[in-house]
């Protein structure tokens, strides 16, 4: 089992509905975790079973009807300085060429302007993306846009990134090449790292741990630990305990899919036309 270290990201007890009245609709009930520094942890569940939602409550950008975020005991409210994002949808500006999306943030925060080409220069290359920095986002590929996107959030250092299935639209060979990287800069910057997804392959090869989640309400099913060695060769990923891995969180995920389709066939024969 992998030995944590002290909690850098606690959720503790969160829930969060929508509607009211007997209407409402509870997305995420009474979940608790934490995420110790320099973590890896992905987030997988069916869909619909409140997987943003949590993001978002993590993130600060919606408010938890109870329980509690904190990074390092300091309670999450509002977006956090110490946590950056990235979404699924790349969103560079097609405007700007790529040192200046990645500098933007720096912009905002009124840092000179040689200081935060040099700093968006860096990250650039720590994702891998050095020698297009004059290059506008409509002249590269989906890949390299998300790239960007990342260089933008990392360049403002946060301590933590949560990432909201930042591959979802991408291709599987380059899905998996752009999460290595990804696993190369978590390494480099010791970050602490939360990742929300669909694919299985993806949060055994990413993850030190994963946390499953229930059909709605979301709630914690389970979490595995995820025991191979780093770097995740294409050998690791071959191997038998990989497959394990993964076979075992598709038994999870497969009992709560059903579980979402059942219901949504419950809800169809008892509402027809809704």
């Amino acid at each position: 089992m992998t030995v944590r270290g002290p909690a850098m990201l606690k959720i503790e007890a969160v829930s969060k509905r929508y509607g009211y009245g007997a209407s409402a609709v509870t997305a995420v009930d009474n979940v608790s975790f934490d995420v110790a520094a320099g973590e890896f942890m992905s987030i997988i569940g069916p869909s619909g079973c409140g997987k943003s939602t949590l993001f978002h409550v993590i993130g600060g950008l919606t408010g938890a009807d109870e329980g509690r975020v904190s990074v390092e005991d300091e309670p999450v409210t509002a977006p956090h300085p110490a946590i950056g994002m990235v979404f699924q949808e790349e969103s560079t500006f097609p405007w700007r060429s790529v040192a200046a999306n990645v500098a933007f943030p720096l912009e905002v925060q009124g840092v000179a302007k040689r200081e935060r080409l040099e700093r968006a220069r860096r990250f650039i290359a720590l994702v891998g993306l050095k020698g297009f920095e004059n290059h506008m986002p409509g002249e590269l590929s989906g890949g390299m846009r998300q790239r960007v996107s990342i260089a933008r959030t990392l360049v403002s250092e946060p301590k933590i990134l949560l990432m909201d299935e930042p591959f979802g639209a991408l291709d599987e060979q380059t899905r998996l090449l752009l999460g290595e990287k990804v696993l190369e800069i978590q390494q480099e910057l010791k970050q602490t790292t939360l990742l929300i997804t669909h694919s299985i392959t993806e949060a055994v090869q990413l993850s030190d741990r994963v946390m499953v989640m229930t059909f709605r309400p979301g709630r914690v099913k389970r979490f595995v630990e995820i025991d191979l060695p780093r770097p995740r060769t294409a050998e690791v990923m071959t191997s038998d305990r990989f497959g394990h891995y993964v076979a075992q969180i598709w038994g999870d995920l497969r009992e709560e899919a059903s579980r979402g389709m059942a219901a949504q066939e419950e809800r169809v024969r008892t509402h027809p036309g809704v």
